[in-house]
């Protein structure tokens, strides 16, 4: 009887442990936001993944379909760049979409990778005629709420 009681305290001392192991680990999981509809380019999805690296820097990985060329938008842009919003409401270009490659010209696919060290609080993508502005002045083809 006594080992019986044991076992059972021992399992739910084992269930109670991997629990809450895996409320930890879904609650450190990168944080997954789609982008609102656009409308510039309506056919246009994607998604923005957010994560920490082991630096604690935040990694901002998007996911594009359908984005049509920069070219092709009216009045035609060069380029497709990446913006963020930090936590002080402060806009950071963090890169450039390359949208020139035959892989995205025939996919309409892109994927973009940066890092940045203030956190995130909104992702956006405006078309541009120079990758290297420092503040927006193009349309806004898609957007994600705030995080």
């Amino acid at each position: 009887m006594k080992t019986q009681n044991s076992i059972a305290i021992s399992k739910s001392i084992f269930l109670g442990i991997l629990a809450t192991m895996m409320v930890v680990l879904l609650a450190s999981c990168a944080k997954k936001v789609s982008f609102l509809t656009s409308s510039v380019v309506p056919a246009a999805r994607g998604a923005v993944k957010v994560d920490q690296d082991r630096n604690k820097n935040y990694v901002i990985h998007l996911e594009l379909e359908n984005l049509a060329e920069a070219s092709r938008l009216t009045p035609p842009k060069k380029t497709y760049v990446v913006w963020m919003t930090a936590d002080q409401n402060e806009t950071k270009n963090i890169g450039q979409i390359d949208t020139s490659t035959k892989a995205f010209s025939k996919n309409l696919k892109a994927s973009f990778e940066s890092t940045s060290a203030a956190k995130p609080t909104k992702v956006f993508i405006t078309a541009e005629d120079d990758a290297s502005i420092q503040y927006p002045s193009g349309q806004t083809v898609l957007t994600t709420s705030n995080f």
